[in-house]
């Protein structure tokens, strides 16, 4: 994740599947250290994503991990996917990727902890500081979301491209 408004990131380093629930799993834990301590009052998240792999707007596990994570955070979480084809306007990948890329170069990736330990350290003169957390849990693959889930979530889609911009509301008991 990476906060433009604070120049700040965190990065859940994974040892298993790149999956939906993993990619939830990742907002959630970034959530908990620090989103929540930045942003106590706020009752909203607009997340900037790609339009593909695990976290994609086609992804039907995507949306009901994101409606579940509304649910327990209690919070509205927005989603705007860049199009198809267009990652490089993400600011990620210029604002953060690229430094730890820098800050880990010539340093032989040997194992997780060591990938967290060179990651957590990155740092600009502009004043970005990123985080780095590893996360041991297992995502299992091939998780199957039937229609009937699916007709229980509560998605909004935007006005202007819907099917890759929407809104996740909290489902309140």
């Amino acid at each position: 994740m990476y906060d433009i408004g604070q120049n700040v990131g965190w990065v859940n380093v994974g040892c298993d599947n790149d999956t939906a629930s993993f990619a939830i799993e990742s907002i959630r834990r970034w959530w908990v250290h620090m989103g929540k301590p930045l942003y106590p009052k706020t009752r909203t998240l607009l997340i900037c994503a790609d339009s593909g792999g695990s976290n994609g707007y086609r992804v039907r596990l995507w949306k009901r991990e994101l409606q579940r994570l509304a649910n327990s955070l209690g919070l509205e979480v927005t989603v705007c996917h860049f199009p198809p084809g267009t990652s490089k306007w993400n600011k990620i990948e210029h604002r953060l990727f690229s430094h730890i890329s820098m800050n880990g170069r010539g340093q032989p990736l040997i194992s997780h902890e060591v990938i967290v330990e060179l990651i957590g350290p990155t740092t600009t003169k502009g004043g970005l500081h990123v985080e780095a957390q590893l996360d041991t849990h297992t995502y299992p693959t091939k998780i199957k979301v039937s229609d009937k889930e699916m007709a229980t979530l509560h998605i909004q889609p935007h006005a202007f491209h819907g099917e890759w911009n929407d809104t996740v509301k909290p489902i309140r008991p």
